[in-house]
């Protein structure tokens, strides 16, 4: 048992969270590489708060181009005990409407060539992902969501694809054929990494557009996202700021905590040391057992 250190992933549109108090940018290094920015460190009540701006302050960065692996690696670092990351999507759902929040709890990953692990040869690991995100901090979002006042539904497929291109009709269409409700570029391979640093993580995707399924009407490009991104924006700061102010002082157990008790397969005696020395944060608590 112990306080929340809650790490707080903007996405398109959600730069910065009014309210957090003694706050201050933080740069910490990652043997990943360079993360998309600084952190921004700081308290909501009894709750610590490091808010990493996804794309970068400014929308430097491309989905393909993230270094997702330094991102967890640094919230890892600075002590991050939950994530909640929160993502424009598109919709590929007719009542998912523009300006409505949807809570994901299962992703089809479309990405191709982005690393997806922090393990591999010399320390092989395979944690379970049947249910990607965590039930508790899933939850609380979405009432956080609905005290923010956006129209939110509670489970919902994402599609993750490669980008930067927006997607094809055929595609939109065949993605919707498999039951995907929503549609982005950075949930993935972020839930995925997330889970081997044993961190628990939900996604609020902010539904800026319909894609480009919907007949006779315009597909989607940045001048849509745009003009809907101010108004999610608005709605995410207060989702965020009601989670925290709400969480309960205590943090209980997760086991997701844990979940690389399970994970590990390498034996000891062929363990790559070089590897080992990089997952000093993110499995630093497995390995030492």
């Amino acid at each position: 048992m112990g306080g929340w250190t809650i790490g707080i992933i903007g996405g398109s549109g959600l730069y910065d969270v009014e309210g957090i108090e003694d706050g201050e940018w933080i740069s910490t290094e990652s043997p990943w590489g360079k993360p998309s920015d600084d952190c921004f460190v700081g308290w909501v009540g009894h709750v610590r708060v490091v808010f990493l701006p996804r794309h970068g302050r400014g929308h430097r960065i491309s989905p393909s181009d993230l270094n997702v692996r330094a991102n967890i690696d640094v919230l890892k670092r600075l002590g991050v005990t939950d994530v909640l990351a929160v993502s424009s999507v598109g919709s590929l759902a007719e009542e998912r409407a523009p300006g409505t929040f949807t809570i994901a709890d299962q992703f089809i990953d479309r990405t191709k060539g982005r690393p997806s692990s922090f393990f591999g040869a010399g320390m092989v690991a395979h944690v379970s992902m049947a249910d990607p995100v965590c039930p508790r901090l899933s939850a609380l979002a979405a009432d956080a969501a609905k005290a923010a006042g956006a129209t939110t539904h509670v489970g919902g497929t994402y599609l993750a694809m490669e980008g930067p291109q927006f997607s094809t009709r055929a595609e939109s269409n065949l993605y919707r054929s498999w039951g995907c409700d929503i549609i982005g570029m950075t949930g993935m391979p972020e839930a995925k990494l997330a889970r081997e640093a044993e961190l628990p993580y939900a996604l609020v995707g902010m539904v800026t557009d319909y894609d480009c399924w919907r007949e006779g009407e315009e597909a989607v490009d940045v001048a849509t996202v745009i003009a809907q991104l101010g108004t999610n924006a608005d709605k995410a700061r207060k989702l965020v700021m009601h989670l925290l102010r709400n969480l309960p002082e205590e943090r209980p157990a997760s086991p997701i905590d844990t979940c690389l008790d399970y994970a590990l397969i390498t034996a000891p005696n062929a363990r790559d040391p070089h590897l080992l020395r990089k997952l000093d944060a993110v499995a630093g608590r497995a390995l030492s057992n």
